[in-house]
């Protein structure tokens, strides 16, 4: 268990080279790598070609979406590491039999994610098909409880790992959250990477859907800022296209989806900004782990608006750290806060106002910009829908805020940019929004003929006066005591302490032995006498809490138990960047043939599939069952030999399949870049009959050989010279005859 960025790829690579050292003869491979996506497979792939390209072992990638056909050819070809998915892959193990006895090591990559996109049957099937003797690993940078389940289930005498457990974000990494209305949002960030992001960094745009995209895109080639795009829709090859051309800096600024942002890798990014806030807390996460890897600084800039305050809270209630704002007291206050990270701040308007006109500006004299304005409306009040809802008490915490005027000062990042005159503008603004009169219209305009009103408003203040003074009494008493609460006893040491005790109860019926990082265990323990000293009022052995301490943690994550529930809704911190993804995710009614009768949607999709019993005796969906195996060897001609001892382990044969280039695309050797083939005068079978070949010897001819070449070919061109003169003759003949 490590966090976003920590380098859990080599950790699993460097010692699987270290068990396998070089190619083996045996049938089967040895090595077994899973990952959640095509991308992070095809980037294993490309780390696993990187670090043993001179040790000589052969790699096949079995993902879904590709033939078949050159997944059985790059099984047959006897690869020594086999990195895939689970669905494609046990499709594959089922439709060929195999039982993958000869496998020595496993690795879930980014298991989290496999758990969370409804992987469990598949892999629970795989599982049962590895032999007791092999090392299995497990790499996430959270611990879900359905994870420690598996390890309950699979696992022998497991072992956990932990780094960095005090910490869900690096220690390097620095966060800002800017408050500001929707419509700033676009020149807000127009602003930001102009004047607040240095032009040499690489900064990577989240946005809510593709439309936003396409928009911010056009805004940025608009103020002459190299940019690229991606999103889930867009065509592949554009696709890869885009993404090279922000790995190779040839620009610096991407702006995808959360969709699309998955599987691609840029090492040494320097920014993320949220344009748009996301629903979740690990959404957040997965989006700034990008930033500060490898013991680089980064940092992750926020756009908050009024509606997004309540995930703001989420956020940090999940990470158990304050919520803090600035106070709106002048420039000086903004300058005297020490730590700047993870404060809450607005943007003064003086600075936002160009870019403003100037948006407004191209919204009129640009009809394209005009109309993907109107576009991005739509689809974001479709995101809205589909987004999930907030938690009450972050709602509720956040119309307390709402109701005290909201007075958020400036954001210290901004204090070198404004001048004095700006900061007496924005104390002024923030004076009139708090400005709020004692006297009503009755006594303002009073005169001898309102005399009945004036009195009755005097009788009002008289009745209702001691009111609002308790009121406004209990306010500052609560806000003092929220205060006192800081300085006595820190709230994410507490958050943090209690959701570790209660994890550690459940690990450690289930792990053998816990490792864990000196300096995180040093941190932990000082946490652990703070939060002791500042619970020390509760009765520790009696004391029952009303909901577990995890729950915070674990409702972030949003695992459910439900294999069904975890399929319809996979994507369940990701929502779709366009319209129609997004319906997809909405309730809707679907005729039943059978039933006669509308039924929801989910109803319909939770029905059981058909399923087939393996040998483990366990259920999977009928259709990794389909004799395609069958049909491939009728058609290539060939004929398996099966060893008695594994129970049908594909043995070495020589094959010959219908395209090499597509077997290529599979097969990697390292260090060699071409296929193992058999020695120049070995015999193979041929598959139309029992006819011999040879290869051919591809050494350079000598004299005699190329002149005995050029006489052989002289003899044939004067031979075709002579066919044609006797067939022009008969022709000739045929001519005169027929006449």
């Amino acid at each position: 268990m490590a966090r976003t960025g920590s380098g859990k790829t080599a950790a699993f690579l460097i010692p699987m080279f270290e068990k396998l050292k070089t190619h083996s003869a045996k049938a089967g491979a040895r090595a077994l790598i899973m990952s959640p996506t095509r991308e992070l497979a095809m980037q294993t792939l490309r780390f696993t070609k990187e670090l043993g390209k001179h040790i000589g072992l052969s790699a096949a990638v079995i993902l879904g979406g590709d033939r078949m056909e050159d997944q059985f050819s790059a099984m047959h070809s006897l690869p020594d590491i086999i990195i895939a998915t689970p669905g494609r892959f046990l499709h594959v193990v089922m439709e060929m039999k195999l039982k993958l006895s000869s496998l020595q090591y496993v690795v879930f990559d980014e298991a989290d994610r496999l758990f969370e996109m409804g992987f469990k049957e598949q892999l629970d099937e795989i599982l049962r098909r590895l032999p007791e003797s092999r090392q299995t690993l497990l790499f996430s940078a959270t611990l879900p409880k359905q994870m420690v389940e598996f390890a309950k289930a699979g696992l022998n005498n497991p072992t956990l790992v932990r780094l960095d457990v005090d910490n869900k974000l690096s220690d390097q990494l620095k966060t800002a959250y800017f408050y500001c209305r929707s419509v700033e949002k676009p020149s807000l960030l127009l602003y930001l990477l102009k004047s607040v992001v240095k032009p040499f960094e690489q900064t990577v745009v989240f946005a809510a859907t593709k439309h936003h995209v396409e928009l911010l895109s056009m805004l940025l080639n608009s103020a002459d800022i190299k940019n690229t795009f991606v999103y889930s829709s867009l065509d592949a090859s554009a696709r890869k296209i885009n993404i090279a051309k922000f790995q190779h800096k040839r620009v610096n600024v991407l702006i995808v989806t959360d969709l699309a942002a998955r599987g691609i890798d840029v090492p040494l990014l320097d920014n993320v900004i949220n344009y748009n806030f996301p629903g979740k807390p690990k959404l957040f996460i997965h989006r700034v782990g990008r930033v500060a890897r490898a013991g680089r600084s980064g940092t992750a800039y926020s756009l908050v608006c009024s509606e997004e305050i309540p995930y703001l809270i989420d956020l940090h209630i999940f990470l158990g750290r304050p919520f803090q704002h600035v106070p709106a007291e002048g420039k000086k206050k903004a300058e005297e806060t020490s730590d700047e990270d993870g404060l809450f701040g607005s943007v003064p308007s003086s600075l936002i106002d160009v870019w403003q006109d100037t948006l407004s500006r191209w919204h009129t004299e640009n009809i394209d910009i005009q109309n993907m304005m109107q576009v991005c409306e739509k689809a974001y009040k479709q995101y809205v829908k589909t987004r999930p809802p907030p938690a009450g008490e972050s709602v509720k915490r956040m119309k307390e805020l709402d109701n005290g005027a909201l007075n958020i000062g400036v954001h210290p990042i901004f204090c070198d940019h404004i001048s004095k005159n700006d900061q007496k503008r924005a104390d002024f603004m923030n004076a009139l929004h708090k400005y709020k009169t004692n006297l009503t219209v009755f006594e303002i305009c009073a005169n001898n003929k309102s005399t009945k009103q004036l009195e009755m408003m005097k009788e009002k203040r008289r009745h209702h006066d001691r009111t609002i003074k308790q009121t406004i009494t209990k306010k500052e008493d609560k806000i003092a005591e929220q205060e006192m609460r800081k300085v006595d006893a820190n709230p994410e040491s507490s958050v943090t302490v209690a959701d570790d005790a209660d994890d550690q109860a459940n690990i450690e019926d289930v792990f053998s032995s816990v490792v864990v990082s000196k300096p995180s265990k040093k941190a932990f323990v000082k946490k652990m006498k703070n939060a002791k000293s500042a619970k020390s009022v509760k009765d520790e052995e009696n004391y029952v809490q009303y909901c577990p301490a995890d729950y915070n943690s674990e409702k972030s994550l949003n695992i459910e138990n439900n294999f069904h529930n975890e399929a319809t809704a996979c994507g369940f911190e990701v929502t779709g960047d366009e319209v129609n993804q997004m319906q997809k995710m909405q309730y809707k009614m679907k005729w039943d043939r059978k039933k006669k009768k509308f039924l929801s949607k989910n109803a319909v999709l939770s029905k059981e599939p058909k399923k087939v019993r393996t040998e483990s005796g366990a259920l999977i969906p009928a259709s990794y069952k389909s004799n395609f195996y069958e049909q491939w060897k009728k058609h290539n001609k060939i004929e398996e030999q099966e060893d008695d001892d594994d129970g049908g382990e594909i043995i070495p044969v020589k094959m010959e399949t219908e395209s090499a280039a597509a077997e290529e695309k599979h097969i990697r050797v390292f260090g060699l870049n071409k296929r193992r083939m058999g020695k120049p005068d070995e015999d193979t079978p041929n598959a139309l009959g029992n006819k011999k070949r040879r290869f051919k010897n591809k050494e350079r001819k000598n004299a005699q050989q190329i002149l005995k070449s050029r006489r052989v070919k002289a003899q044939k061109q004067s031979y075709q010279k002579y066919r044609q003169q006797e067939n022009l003759k008969r022709k000739k003949k045929n001519k005169k005859n027929s006449k």
